[in-house]
């Protein structure tokens, strides 16, 4: 029996996903959980395991195509089995093809009403919060979704183009508008959102960062180059056995409630082209340290290489964002719904601080943590972060 391939949806608001690349052409065997291919979303570029063993068979996704999340792309089939006659009846467009004769190859499709701008057109609700934080005329747009819906990639392109054909004004100097990617784009919506919808508030403490350092040499001494835990690989854990101790900073806010997760995985903000992406490290306050560094820099391999899993980047409770090797003294991060909070981390470096009643040298770090009202109000923010701040005094007995 044939197995539909579909777009998946890795988070509950997305809407579609960007074809980059088959990993298999037509016609090629494929095994259940082989790389089949890879799409772009908001989070990052992701890796999908085939859904079963088959053929890969009536593909009608070209790469480029930003396509509805659900939709079915493609199918794996047993040999001598055909795909479905709709698929079957629908052809891509190779490149370099021509309408003509991508006509003359594919059984036309039934025809959908064309959308109509200024029309009574659906829209989701998250390309509706992103016009009116852009300013966009919802009834000026023209839906490219399922029976001329309008997404959010719709409202982006339109206020895109209005900032190209804003007029000059004179004297002023003259600027170039830069393509963004489609990460680039959703991660900017997702962060105004988060900004706008979520009551942030902040509490900062700076700690002693001298028993983490000497922690770190001392888990080092013996590992091969390149493998020896690093600083965050040491905080991941910390962060993440302190947790076990304040559910509450581990909880998710739903819409119409706190949900309180029952595992702890932290999600791990890494840099990549286009933006940020949070790799998650599951279960990390079960995990010896060696097993959580290795992961930690697999997944940083992957994200780099565009090469992350759906599984990657899902089930996060808690984000940890470290710029200390930035050399950034402090900083404030925002929330990634729906998770409440998230922690800022900056370089550690010497500075001038009460030891023993004198002053003294000490390696200090500055951590700032960013909280959901919703969900926590400050008092049980400060106990957790100021539990850290032991931990983090005192790292061997929380490792």
């Amino acid at each position: 029996m044939a197995i539909s391939v579909v777009m998946p949806a890795l988070e509950m608001a997305q809407e579609n996903g960007k074809l980059l690349a088959w990993r298999k052409k037509e016609g090629e065997s494929v095994s259940k959980g082989e790389p089949l291919l890879e799409i772009e979303t908001d989070k990052a570029v992701v890796e999908v395991e085939a859904p079963g063993d088959g053929i890969l068979a009536g593909i009608t996704a070209e790469v480029g195509a930003v396509i509805p999340v659900g939709e079915t792309i493609a199918w794996l089939v047993a040999p001598g089995e055909k795909p479905p006659a709709k698929a079957a009846t629908v052809a891509p467009v190779a490149r370099g093809t021509s309408a003509a004769q991508a006509g003359a190859v594919a059984a036309p499709a039934q025809a959908k009403p064309a959308a109509v701008a200024g029309a009574a057109a659906q829209i989701s609700p998250k390309a509706r919060r992103l016009a009116k934080e852009l300013g966009v005329d919802i009834a000026q747009i023209r839906g490219s979704g399922p029976d001329g819906t309008i997404t959010s990639e719709d409202v982006q392109a339109v206020a895109n183009a209005k900032g190209a054909a804003a007029p000059a004004v004179a004297g002023a100097a003259t600027a170039v508008q830069e393509p963004l990617s489609q990460l680039a784009r959703l991660m900017a919506a997702r962060m105004t959102q988060s900004w706008t919808s979520v009551p942030h508030f902040f509490l900062v403490k700076n700690v002693d960062a001298g028993a983490l350092i000497a922690a770190q040499k001392k888990l080092s001494q013996g590992s091969a180059a390149g493998t020896a835990p690093t600083i965050t690989d040491l905080l991941i854990k910390v962060i993440a056995r302190v947790l076990e101790k304040h559910s509450r900073m581990n909880a998710s806010w739903n819409g119409d409630g706190i949900r309180l997760n029952t595992d702890i995985n932290i999600s791990v903000a890494m840099a990549v082209k286009d933006g940020v992406v949070g790799a998650v490290i599951p279960n990390a306050n079960k995990q010896p340290i060696a097993a959580l560094s290795a992961l930690r820099r697999e997944l940083t391999e992957r994200a780099r290489a565009g090469r992350l899993r759906p599984a990657d980047i899902s089930g996060g409770t808690f984000t940890l964002s470290n710029l200390g090797m930035y050399k950034v003294d402090a900083f404030t991060a925002i929330i990634t719904p729906p998770q409440c909070a998230i922690l800022a981390v900056g370089a550690i470096a010497d500075a001038v601080v009460p030891v023993d009643g004198k002053p003294g040298i000490r390696p200090m770090m500055t951590m700032t943590l960013s909280s959901d009202h919703r969900v926590v109000d400050g008092a049980r923010a400060a106990e957790f972060l100021g539990e850290l701040a032991g931990a983090i005094r005192e790292p061997e007995k929380w490792l």
